[in-house]
């Protein structure tokens, strides 16, 4: 969403024989039990694109019985830098929220899961522990945070419904944000991620540090939208929330 991150280039991660998921550098152990927070990138070839799209509607019954979960949302994903118009077919995105460790492993064995993962090409999965939130997502306060602090790697998930006549304008401003995506110092991985083109969106990202996040978010060409934001109401509804990475295999008392 454009109050917070907008998009970059996304990391070119393939699969030659069949799809596997890409678990990203172990940063913490994980506590048992405490939330789990999961975002896995479902990448399809051209074959399969028409199964995926289907899937935003045909998934969500057996997504919603899927044993541990808290919460979930299947989206789409942008093109380009920003929000467009144009949307990422090949590309979908499934957040999921998880009562512990052991519901989050247990996801992949799933059918639900298993169905993803014999249809896409590639896909990789971001495990991480929210440790800030702020904001609603359809009313629903979907993570949990703890108190816990970091100055190191940090993943970022906004979210904002966009209200109908501020549209136009929230697109105005996609190019200026769209570029100081582009530039920012220590960003690892950014996508644009929603349920519904412009007016329901979603980014999430991954940065090296804290530091180098709130440089961008505060100190940039991004400052400015973010008080436009504020000033003309944008928004029907947003949400800010903060994440370390966790590694699964890994357990402390």
């Amino acid at each position: 969403m454009i109050d917070a991150y907008g998009y970059a280039k996304v990391l070119d991660y393939t699969c030659k024989n069949e799809c596997s998921i890409e678990l990203i550098r172990p940063i913490h152990a994980m506590n048992a039990p405490k939330e789990i927070v999961s975002i896995t990138f479902f990448q399809y070839p051209e074959k399969n694109r028409w199964w995926a799209f289907n899937q935003m509607q045909l998934a969500l019954s057996p997504l919603k019985k899927a044993k541990g979960k808290k919460f979930f949302k299947l989206m789409g994903t942008g093109g380009g830098f920003g929000f467009s118009l144009k949307p990422d077919l090949s590309t979908y995105a499934l957040l999921m929220v998880w009562e512990d460790l052991d519901a989050a492993k247990n996801f992949s064995l799933s059918e639900s899961y298993l169905r993803f993962n014999q249809q896409c090409s590639s896909n990789f999965t971001y495990w991480m522990h929210c440790i800030q939130s702020h904001g609603t997502w359809y009313g629903a306060k979907p993570f949990t945070p703890s108190n816990e602090t970091t100055d190191g790697p940090i993943m970022v998930i906004t979210r904002a419904r966009v209200k109908f006549k501020k549209v136009f304008r929230f697109l105005n401003f996609v190019p200026k944000t769209s570029l100081a995506i582009e530039k920012a110092k220590g960003l690892i991985y950014t996508k644009g991620i929603g349920e519904w083109p412009i007016i329901e969106q979603a980014t999430f990202s991954y940065w090296n540090s804290r530091e180098q996040m709130e440089n961008y978010a505060y100190n940039s060409d991004h400052r400015e939208v973010v008080k436009k934001v504020k000033d003309e109401g944008w928004y029907k509804e947003e949400l800010f929330a903060r994440f370390i990475p966790v590694n699964l295999n890994e357990t402390h008392e």
